[in-house]
């Protein structure tokens, strides 16, 4: 079974929700983040954590090898009148220059890489004393709550999906991660995460999981449509409140190239 984002692109765009601004405002206020610093985000799929960097004061190259998922990303930073640098390439050979980059961000994304080829490259591009950091937003199954009613769903809609989808899944924090840049050279390491609500509505929640590697990135179109308007139902007879409030797990770790 193949992984396409390409294939869900236009509901990635729409519903998916980005790192809320209270991540990027810790790395403000932990000087991690500033004005005029040289990022690149890899793995940048439609750029929210391209657009936030860029809020933030930075230049940005964001980078990823769907081009149908960067043009949805063109178009967001377009809308919120932000100048960022969009190429196709993958995390493991960018092809940028080393030691020219100051931050290297990987957004929702470290897992789908060759997790080693992609450290020892963030490595090769940043200063000495530069940021790795690495982040994930991940919802949270809770007893009767709405997402694990969606996980529930999803299992019984793709059974066996590949084993990098399933990876991390329902816990929202990567420990392994520390091992992965360690290797590569990065030290010191720092780690942070927090739990916060992020709302949806009913059509973005059906929109925003139809946008995962389980439902609209694996699965045939049919069952994609089978899979949605079942959810649609299980919202409207469970969970009829009109916005959700949708419990997510933020987590970074936070990695020094030496």
């Amino acid at each position: 079974m193949t992984v396409d984002f390409g294939r869900t692109s236009t509901d990635y765009t729409r519903h998916r929700a980005g790192f809320p601004d209270s991540f990027f405002d810790r790395l403000v206020r932990d000087n991690v983040l500033r004005p005029g610093l040289r990022t690149v985000d890899v793995g940048t799929g439609t750029g929210v954590v391209a657009r936030g960097l860029a809020r933030n004061g930075c230049s940005v190259i964001g980078l990823d090898v769907s081009a149908s998922m960067l043009e949805g990303a063109r178009q967001l930073a377009t809308e919120a009148h932000l100048s960022i640098d969009f190429r196709e390439a993958p995390a493991e050979s960018t092809g940028l220059p080393s030691a020219s980059f100051d931050v290297v961000t990987a957004g929702q994304c470290w897992h789908w890489f060759d997790r080693p080829a992609a450290a020892r490259e963030a490595a090769r591009l940043l200063v000495p004393g530069g940021r790795l950091i690495v982040a994930h937003l991940d919802w949270l199954p809770m007893p009767g709550n709405v997402v694990e009613a969606t996980d529930a769903l999803m299992n019984a809609s793709n059974p066996n999906p590949p084993d990098h989808v399933r990876f991390g899944c329902g816990v929202g924090l990567y420990p392994q991660w520390l091992s992965d840049v360690t290797d590569a050279g990065f030290t010191p390491l720092e780690t942070f995460s927090y739990d916060v609500l992020i709302p949806y509505t009913h059509e973005a929640w059906r929109g925003r999981c139809r946008a995962s590697a389980f439902v609209g990135a694996t699965l045939p179109p049919a069952e994609v449509e089978r899979f949605d308007q079942t959810l649609a139902r299980i919202l409207s007879e469970r969970f009829p409140q009109p916005v959700l409030a949708i419990p997510h797990r933020v987590f970074a770790l936070l990695a020094t190239r030496p």
